[in-house]
């Protein structure tokens, strides 16, 4: 089973809710599942499986998360499949479900219940069709590049005042923009948030050269706990971080000064703790979930080293993920960006030119995180990777992420 979660976000790039889009098999690697057996388990929700299994708190902590039921699986027993407080639970309908009495009689029940419903894939066409359905459904998802914005405004407000708005397929931060100055939309989903915004020549702010000469310090092949000390404190937000997380692991705590903290740690976990907790500061004027990006693909791709035949390289498959969204950080090319740290040329031949050894895994990462499961399916065969490999691969990062995440706080 492979899953992904996908964040919606407010125009204020803040991120409101996840998507969760999966797939249950792989036909590439399964393919006698094509025919009668590919519709085994499909009255299950494949998308609660997740979030019981993990807990939905180790998905998203108060946000609401949406999960695609088909027009079998919405008549399955939601609450047998997942614990999860129903109010926290969108259930997202495409037009497979026929708007005819016995559907829309089941999504009353399940309103009743606590659910909430969202639609998409709905033609214009299919609105007025749609008329007991859309009374019922508290978001619509309307494709951007198709719809006007100020129509959908009118025949909305006016007809179904209670649904909130919501542009999917969002693909450049220029669409965003666009989208988001024209007014009506609540949520809105793509990949733009991960696309740099040419801005050309600029100077990178003082803080964030701290932060990179920082990493690029302890990268290096060998370097001194006491010059990684010296940097760190001439910052606040790490120096607290980095005494907070000393004295949380010592028995004696009060400790009180960084290059004893540093030398607590040494050089190994300081090196380890140096690149995660400055991707958060290095990343504080980007929208959470590019931090998020790039924790989960650096984890992710660590884990996936010894399913890639390269175990032995690991620390640069982590160092490849949390590097992979540079130059959205820094708004250049990531040819640029990649002047201002140090890597080793595997990584940079990954990032750059998507060659090398190392690419494969990124490949994979990303288009997992698209939820582009034909792809993904294609690459895994090509790599001869068992699916739930990756797919424990992916939920170990989250709940790392999470983790990492409850030590900040």
């Amino acid at each position: 089973m492979m899953m992904a979660l996908i964040p919606l976000f407010d125009e204020n790039m803040a991120v409101k809710a996840y998507s969760v889009f999966s797939q249950k098999d792989n036909v590439f690697l399964n393919p006698m599942k094509i025919g009668t057996g590919q519709f085994d388990g499909a009255a299950a929700v494949e998308g609660l499986e997740l979030i019981e299994s993990m807990g939905i708190e180790t998905i998203s902590e108060d946000k609401e998360i949406f999960v695609p039921v088909t027009n079998i699986s919405v008549f399955s027993d939601l609450e047998a499949q997942c614990s999860a407080p129903h109010e926290r639970l969108v259930l997202l309908l495409d037009n497979s479900i026929p708007p005819v009495e016995m559907y829309v009689e089941r999504l009353r029940q399940l309103r009743e219940k606590g659910y909430r419903l969202a639609v998409r894939k709905l033609a214009v066409v299919e609105f007025e069709s749609y008329r007991e359905i859309l009374k019922l459904v508290d978001y619509i998802f309307l494709n951007s590049q198709k719809i006007a914005i100020d129509k959908a405004k009118i025949y909305f407000g006016k007809l179904y005042p209670h649904i909130k708005l919501c542009a999917g397929n969002i693909s450049t931060m220029e669409s965003f923009e666009a989208l988001k100055a024209s007014g009506g939309y609540r949520l809105y989903e793509g990949g733009f948030y991960r696309v740099p915004i040419a801005r050309g020549e600029h100077e990178v702010a003082p803080l964030k050269v701290n932060y990179i000469e920082l990493l690029n310090l302890v990268n290096s092949e060998d370097f001194e706990v006491a010059d990684a000390a010296q940097v760190i404190g001439r910052d606040t937000a790490l120096t607290i971080s980095l005494l907070k997380m000393v004295n949380r692991m010592t028995v004696n705590s009060g400790i009180t000064t960084i290059r004893y903290a540093a030398a607590m740690l040494g050089q190994a976990e300081l090196r380890k703790w140096i690149n995660t907790a400055v991707v958060n500061e290095l990343y504080a004027d980007k929208p959470n979930e590019v931090t998020r990006t790039s924790l989960l693909r650096a984890k992710f791709a660590e884990s996936l080293a010894q399913d890639f035949g390269l175990g032995a390289r690991s620390e640069e498959l982590f160092l490849m993920g949390l590097f992979s969204v540079l130059d959205v950080i820094l708004e250049e090319p990531m040819v640029e960006a990649l002047k201002k740290v140090t890597v080793s040329e595997g990584v940079r031949d990954a990032l750059v030119g998507h060659t090398g050894a190392l690419a494969p895994v990124l490949e994979l990462i990303v288009q997992y995180e698209l939820a582009n499961w034909q792809e993904v399916s294609r690459l895994l065969l090509m790599d001869r990777v068992e699916v739930d490999t990756v797919s424990t691969a992916y939920q170990e990062a989250l709940k790392w992420y999470r983790t990492l995440m409850a030590k900040e706080k």
